[in-house]
């Protein structure tokens, strides 16, 4: 049976495993069918069923999450953790809390989140968790209650040298305090369980701003192969949480111009480029949606249909909302209005065919699995500052995220070269990252 034939099978397996989990199924379509020139040149992967129990994660646990609101009304959500692969190190991935969540979203993110920590290149493992708890309109009470009752079950299951859960979509600062809190109260340890804590009690700086900072650091090497720089260029970026924000500062700094954000009902477009401060004010502290900034600049206009945003002209854009927000359509007007880069800052929001147009026209395109890492390389620096009892400057880890991103843009730009498909970083990252796991399980045997 030829690389192809095998890759097939055993994506027709996961199909017929799993034929309700349309999010884990393009996800691991998506990695699979760039691996064919991997399979076929080292076939003890093969042999060892490498790709099968890739796709099959180590452990899957699901569980309730009763708790109880402000007017003594019980409620109860569903909580997961899919601990993926362990073979590189300790289970890391983030926690998401929003209605959508369920097993296959889940699943996807933990897969991903295999291939995108070790990419890293620290020992870090792949998971992902989270709820269909939805944080919003919730009391501080009502998310502390839930929080406490999350982690009392979840804490039997991670720990500092097992699995190291995050902050993701609807899990925040605020979030992440509840959450240590109650495990620390359980476990009676201060443990450098959970990352993404207070910097006065063992959080890392620059974590808040690590997915979005590296994304750009990412941009800069894409574009520098290009012959291009930041400067002077135009950006609309997706989204309006932690990424984008830090994501459009760290485009501004470098002398690109913002010209529009969104958020989940529509986006906004200022051709002068937007005010960030205004962005964080709104999102961060009063919680409002972005269609309130116009109130304040009468020269921004704003529009209904986040999916809007794609249709403007620009040099660069950055999908960091959710996943599958840049469709076909999208991609096509993209191309049209002459883009350059495009870089994804959310994990897989772009559809497979977008990708494929995309890259058949020639945008330099950079995959979430390689451009996004920044937030969990950073994770995985406050756990070496906790377990050291050391704590970095801002300048220090900003140095270190940075020649992260470097060493994932080489990495991956090196093996889309060494199998035989030069430019293209959604196979280059792929194949990097999944070589390093392929390899740590060969030698690990059969687990």
């Amino acid at each position: 049976m030829c690389a192809a034939d095998y890759i097939a099978e055993v994506l027709n397996q996961a199909q017929r495993q799993d034929p309700d989990q349309p999010e884990f199924q393009q996800a691991v379509t998506e990695v699979l069918e760039t691996l064919e020139p991997v399979v076929a040149q080292q076939p003890e992967y093969r042999k060892a069923k490498i790709l099968e129990r890739l796709v099959e994660p180590e452990r899957q646990l699901i569980f309730r999450v009763p708790w109880q609101d402000d007017r003594g009304a019980a409620h109860v959500n569903r909580g997961y953790r899919v601990q993926f692969n362990s073979a590189l190190g300790p289970y890391k991935g983030g926690l998401r809390c929003h209605p959508s969540v369920n097993l296959s979203i889940i699943k996807f993110f933990g897969f991903e989140q295999i291939f995108k920590n070790a990419l890293t290149g620290l020992p870090l493992g792949g998971a992902k968790g989270g709820s269909d708890f939805d944080p919003k309109r919730k009391s501080e009470s009502e998310v502390m209650r839930f929080c406490q009752s999350f982690v009392t079950e979840l804490q039997r299951h991670i720990g500092p040298d097992t699995d190291v859960p995050a902050g993701d979509m609807g899990v925040g600062a605020r979030e992440i305090g509840y959450l240590f809190g109650q495990y620390k109260r359980i476990r009676n340890a201060s443990e450098g369980v959970f990352t993404g804590k207070g910097i006065n009690w063992g959080g890392s700086h620059v974590r808040a701003e690590a997915t979005g900072y590296g994304l750009v650091y990412f941009v800069e090497h894409l574009l520098k192969d290009a012959g291009k720089t930041l400067g002077g260029l135009r950006g609309i970026i997706s989204g309006s949480g932690n990424v984008a924000i830090y994501a459009a500062q760290k485009a501004q700094e470098l002398g690109a111009t913002v010209i529009a954000m969104s958020d989940s009902n529509g986006y906004i477009h200022t051709p002068e480029g937007v005010n960030l401060e205004t962005i964080k004010r709104l999102k961060e502290i009063e919680r409002k949606p972005i269609k309130k900034y116009i109130n304040q600049h009468p020269e921004a206009t704003y529009h209904e249909n986040c999916a809007g945003i794609w249709t403007l002209a620009a040099d660069l854009a950055l999908p960091c909302a959710t996943q599958n927000e840049l469709d076909e359509g999208s991609a096509e007007a993209l191309i049209k209005n002459g883009v350059t880069a495009v870089a994804e800052g959310a994990n897989m929001p772009t559809t497979l065919p977008a990708v494929k147009m995309l890259l058949q026209a020639g945008v330099r395109f950079g995959p979430g699995k390689a451009a996004n890492a920044g937030g969990v390389g950073t994770s995985g620096l406050e756990m070496s500052q906790n377990s050291t009892r050391l704590r970095w400057s801002f300048a220090e880890v900003d140095s270190r995220l940075k020649a992260i991103m470097q060493n994932i843009y080489e990495s991956a730009t090196q093996a889309a070269e060494e199998y035989g498909s030069p430019g293209n970083l959604v196979a280059g990252a792929n194949i990097a990252g999944f070589v390093k796991v392929a390899d740590a399980m060969l030698d690990q045997g059969l687990v």
